[in-house]
């Protein structure tokens, strides 16, 4: 006789297989005695398999990660999922209320984990998603984008050294893949210190939506989760080209204050010595040529006009053949419009 799966538990909730529900965890309160709590939406399948969470909005103005698990838990194949999907649509609920990267105490909550469940607001948190999610987990994601006034182009961030996830990050199939190092503090490194490997995604604005990074988000989820055995494979297309692998990025700073004009986009490629934007007065009487100083790809770069001296303009990783990556780049924005994922009243 088979076994029979055990239903899922979580903040004294237990979740039957095959079965999906909210469980709200608390956090805190606000000062006019106003409960937070941090909700998570929980899909048990009736199959055994990994539990893997998707989180966003660590920072409270990344608002994409928000629609990207929305648009997720709509998805008609996780209704026959194997294994267990904890969805986190909104963990910094302050910041997101005040449309705020950070939390009431001022702190990036992503620069205190593992935390603490006696410390400060942030390391409480920090110490509630740790032990309440990653550590029922077997695998990650973690939904970012660029900070206000800045956009990032859909890429996928990695640790240096880990063949698994530099795998991983293939399956997602982000046009680039960025190696960076754990930073102090992060999700990304207690997670790992914790047994769970997790990749984060960034893309698009902090306080905006962007569509090619939200469909990005939402098939790079569904592809990770077939690799991982708990959702089957119609509907979800392989990527048309291999992601380019990035060891190393930079970014251009403005040279003078002023009015910029910018010449180059998020995904352009560029040489040594390329003017990829002026920098004028607002007057026109001085302008100052922003010089591109690496080759390589753009995977962000600011969106506001008005620039002081030494404000990051253009982020640049350096790749051994930009042509390739700018290729990838087309490559998935064709296929994402050659195949939406959702009908029109989806999306307007």
């Amino acid at each position: 006789m088979p076994d029979i799966r055990k239903p899922f538990e979580i903040a004294g909730r237990r979740i039957a297989p095959g079965q999906r529900m909210t469980v709200d965890l608390p956090v805190s309160t606000l000062t006019d005695h106003t409960p937070v709590t941090m909700s998570v939406h929980v899909i048990h399948g009736k199959k055994p398999g990994p539990v893997m969470f998707v989180s966003a909005a660590i920072h409270g103005d990344e608002v994409i990660g928000v629609e990207i698990v929305r648009r997720l838990l709509r998805t008609p194949t996780l209704d026959r999922m194997a294994g267990t999907l904890l969805a986190i649509p909104i963990v910094n609920t302050f910041g997101f209320l005040n449309q705020s990267r950070y939390l009431p105490d001022r702190r990036d909550l992503n620069r205190v984990f593992p935390g603490s469940a006696a410390g400060s607001l942030a390391a409480r948190l920090a110490n509630l998603f740790l032990t309440e999610i990653v550590g029922r987990s077997d695998f990650g994601i973690d939904l970012h984008s660029a900070a206000i006034h800045r956009t990032n182009l859909p890429q996928v961030r990695i640790s240096p050294g880990s063949d698994r996830m530099r795998h991983m990050a293939e399956v997602f199939g982000a046009p680039v893949i960025i190696t960076s190092k754990k930073r102090d503090g992060s999700l990304r490194l207690s997670a790992g210190e914790a047994g769970v490997d997790m990749l984060l995604y960034e893309a698009g604005e902090g306080l905006r939506f962007d569509e090619y990074g939200a469909r990005t988000g939402v098939m790079g989820i569904l592809r990770v989760m077939h690799e991982l055995g708990m959702i089957g494979a119609k509907g979800i297309a392989k990527p048309r080209v291999k992601p380019i692998l990035c060891r190393k990025s930079s970014w251009l700073r403005a040279p003078a204050g002023g009015l910029i004009r910018m010449f180059r986009q998020s995904g352009d490629k560029v040489v040594p010595g390329d003017v990829i934007g002026v920098i004028s007065d607002p007057f026109g009487e001085n302008e100052t040529e922003v010089v591109a100083t690496e080759g390589g790809i753009i995977v962000g770069r600011a969106n506001l006009p008005v620039v002081n001296e030494g404000d990051a303009l253009f982020h640049i990783a350096e790749m051994p053949d930009p042509a390739k990556a700018e290729a990838a780049v087309g490559a998935l924005a064709e296929q994402l419009e050659a195949q939406p994922l959702f009908d029109e009243d989806e999306i307007i």
